[in-house]
């Protein structure tokens, strides 16, 4: 078994894509709309077949994004190396990205950083 897509609801479902796409790689579809209930989405994939879909509708509601709480708390992107995770966390950073913790080695073994992007969402990157 394998997970086939995860999704994620955002308000901005534009620069959503734009962040996955700019940053992380990610290949969009070109998209989709419901025209009835005005829902639209895109299929993000990634270079080891990972799929992200992100999703909007004009009725959401926001919540806490505090990062203790219940449900999903982050994304993680294996980048392939500590010098990659560097990179991309200093390019975040310089970028106006919010850099919670890292680039670090975390006391179970992962070389990481954790970013707060997307609509103050956390994303991981690792090695």
């Amino acid at each position: 078994m394998k997970i086939e897509h995860i999704a994620m609801y955002v308000h901005d479902l534009e620069a959503a894509r734009d962040f996955f796409m700019k940053y992380l790689g990610a290949a969009s579809n070109s998209g989709y709309h419901n025209k009835t209930t005005d829902f639209r989405s895109f299929f993000l994939s990634f270079d080891d077949g990972a799929r992200l879909e992100i999703m909007t509708r004009p009725e959401l509601e926001s919540f806490s994004n505090n990062i203790a709480r219940t449900g999903f708390i982050h994304v993680a992107f294996s980048l392939g190396s500590k010098e990659k995770v560097d990179e991309l966390t200093a390019r975040l950073r310089a970028d106006g990205y919010k850099v919670l913790s890292g680039p670090r080695t975390t006391g179970d073994g992962y070389y990481e950083s954790c970013i707060v992007a997307i609509e103050g969402n956390q994303i991981e990157l690792t090695v």
